[in-house]
């Protein structure tokens, strides 16, 4: 049978069901003895063997069968649930979602699990773990058939032949550098010094991973050579930005009769299982089930070309309503207003099936704040508010790295070790809270800790050093801008390198990430209370409202979500401050910025006694933006200029209006800066 095209709805649900498995497992850490908890994470598991034997991944179903032995263990109280414990099934997880997420690159999901696997039939045994053996690194030595799972049949037996010809077979290990910049071009090498020697069977995780970089420090390689293993060992170990590289010989035994009956396809056992226990699993009520029935999954390729039809539906609906006027033809103008609502309704809806709750990215938070603690030795707990908040799918896939920046800052330089917080009165266990809320156009994303505050004096320290500052600017900065220098490139306070922090690279990733999806992001402190770092963020970025201004023969779109109001400004009211034009606005001095001058726009000056002006504000920070003339409000599509033209200055993208004209659209965060 074949199973490719269920292969999609396979890698989604088993996501899900390891998205459940990781979230329930950290309630259990906090509830050990709730065994309604166990049964959650034991019925999860039971349907990803069962659809993993089904679709013929028989690695994934063979380590996701150690985890539930173990698993059964607990809730049948044979086994007690210590962190210990925890830490070798979380271990287990990131193996299952590191198969799965090669599975979806188009790999095989084969992966090195031997020291996880044995980790699990020791605990299952009784024998508990312990810190110690936590950390042991995995056997390097082993023979083909204890470990059948890691090598299909055909690779078995190339093996095989290589050895009956005179080959040795070796498992390399190589460990990269911690700083290592461009692990796939390392890898690249790696390969490139086997294949003169030999030939590679296989790596793992497999070429499609290391390619894109999905590794972390480690992977493996298997390859026949006649060469001696201290010739592989010198010839790799010569490759700048590799650490470490272990050269193992492998035995070849033959599979026993029993690896080879766990390896055999057992689909419709396994199909019946797994129907089984989904039944087991949901048996909801038939009003429940109804609800279910409406929901369906759609690629979001589809959502992108439905988006992209409807974006030049609004460029002609600009050019229709522009004729209309021109025209003053009442039954004309009247159809127009009419699919004017109907499109905007239709706007909504395609906006709102693109829309994705902030959860799906806050989801595996929790986790990594609880392994980072356990690496720090803190008490750290985690609070997630407003993970139901949606934003456009577009904006989630770019916001996960940017947080997990704020939240490793967080943890490492602002929560104290237990004992400091105990020393200043505070509660051992630090606070970190992530909340997401709506307001107005945008999303706010926030993290907040309890932890000590960013140090000014060591901050400014630390800016002059690296010339970020001069000693004598350093004197007349506020707080508030003394904290924006930690988003300067290469800044860092760490004391030491460590894998969390200290190396330079970090925050002000965050903020070039954040104003590349037209965001902003700031930060508030309190020395001794804790830090606040605040995300802002468009809720779509295809369409958006502007208020159209004439500046010369051109026309410019300004974004309403900067905007703060218009003005009249009459010529004598415009002052000058250090040779800058500068006006009041409400008892504020505010820099008054001629775009016709930014953007060297040919044409006369204008001698109105007035110049339009448009405020527009970037945080606390304002300016006034001089134009000719104001056009009105619109719609328009956010086209981007490309890479060839990324880089000019103020100029966040274009849009195609009603008469068929481009008009660029400005980038006030770049002007107010």
């Amino acid at each position: 049978m074949d199973m490719s095209q269920y292969l999609d709805l396979f890698i989604d649900e088993s996501k899900e069901h390891l998205q459940s498995i990781n979230e329930r497992l950290l309630e259990l850490e906090k509830t050990p003895e709730d065994m309604s908890v166990v049964n959650d994470i034991f019925r999860s598991a039971h349907t990803l063997k069962g659809m993993s034997a089904t679709m013929g991944f028989e690695d994934l179903a063979n380590l996701t069968h150690q985890m539930e032995n173990v698993l059964d263990g607990i809730r049948n109280r044979r086994l007690s649930v210590t962190p210990e414990l925890l830490d070798v099934i979380f271990e287990a997880v990131d193996h299952l979602e590191a198969m799965i997420s090669s599975i979806a690159a188009g790999g095989d999901g084969t992966r090195d699990v031997r020291r996880t696997v044995e980790q699990l039939k020791r605990i299952e045994q009784g024998e508990m773990p312990n810190k110690q053996a936590a950390r042991e690194e995995p056997p390097l030595e082993h023979a083909y058939g204890e470990f059948e799972y890691q090598y299909g049949e055909f690779e078995y037996h190339v093996l095989e032949q290589a050895k009956e010809q005179g080959f040795s077979v070796y498992e390399i290990r190589v460990r990269l550098r911690d700083d290592c910049l461009l692990k796939a071009a390392r890898v690249y090498m790696v390969f490139e010094q086997l294949n003169e020697v030999g030939e590679i069977v296989k790596a793992m995780p497999p070429v499609e991973m290391l390619e894109e970089e999905q590794f972390d420090r480690e992977f493996l390689v298997t390859v026949v050579s006649k060469a001696p293993a201290d010739e592989l060992q010198k010839r790799l170990m010569g490759i700048s930005e590799i650490d470490d590289v272990k050269v193992s010989m492998l035995s070849s035994n033959e599979p026993s009769a029993e690896s080879e009956k766990a390896a055999a396809p057992q689909q419709p056992a396994a199909m019946e299982q797994a129907a089984a226990v989904q039944a087991e699993a949901e048996a909801p009520e038939k009003q429940t089930a109804k609800q279910a029935t409406k929901t369906i999954r759609v690629n979001i390729e589809r959502l992108d070309m439905l988006m992209n039809l409807f974006e030049e539906l609004v460029v002609d609906r600009g050019r229709l309503e522009q004729i209309s006027r021109e025209l003053n033809h009442a039954e004309l103008t009247e159809t127009v207003e009419r699919m004017s609502r109907i499109s905007s309704d239709l706007q909504t809806i395609i906006l709102n099936m693109r829309m994705v709750p902030v959860e799906t990215v806050f989801n595996r938070f929790p986790r990594m704040v609880r392994q980072l603690a356990r690496e720090l030795g803190k008490k750290v707990r985690l609070d997630v508010i407003g993970a139901e908040t949606e934003l456009d799918r577009t904006v989630i896939d770019e916001i996960g790295d940017p947080l997990v920046h704020l939240l490793r800052n967080a943890l490492d330089h602002g929560i104290e070790a237990p004992d400091v917080r105990a020393a200043r009165g505070k509660p051992e266990e630090g606070t970190i809270q992530l909340r997401a809320y709506h307001s107005g156009n945008h999303v706010f994303i926030e993290i907040e800790d309890d932890g000590a505050g960013i140090s000014r004096e060591k901050v400014l320290k630390k800016a002059i050093s690296r010339g970020i500052v001069s000693p004598e600017a350093a004197e007349h900065l506020t707080d508030e801008q003394v904290y924006e220098l930690i988003f300067a490139p290469g800044f860092s306070t760490a004391d030491h390198i460590s894998d969390i922090s200290g190396r330079g690279v970090g925050l002000d990733v965050v903020k070039s990430t954040i104003e590349s999806l037209g965001g902003t992001v700031a930060v508030d402190s309190r020395p001794g209370q804790g830090s606040l770092f605040s995300i802002q963020l468009p809720l779509t970025l295809s369409i958006i409202s502007v208020l159209l201004v004439q500046i010369a023969a051109e026309t410019y779109a300004i974004p309403l979500s900067s905007i703060m109001e218009t003005a009249l400004i009459r010529k004598e009211d415009v002052f000058y401050v250090h040779n800058q034009p500068v006006i009041d606005f409400r008892g504020k001095v505010v820099p008054l910025v001629r775009l016709k001058d930014v953007f060297a726009v040919p044409g006369a000056s204008d001698d109105s006694e007035t110049v339009p002006a448009v405020i527009v504000r970037k945080g606390e920070k304002l300016a006034a933006l001089a134009v000719d003339s104001f056009i009105g409000q619109q719609e328009v599509v956010l086209k981007s200029l490309g890479n060839y033209l990324s880089s000019v200055f103020a100029i966040s993208g274009a849009t195609i209006l009603g008469d068929g004209r481009v008009a660029l659209i400005i980038d006030c965060n770049a002007l107010v800066k």
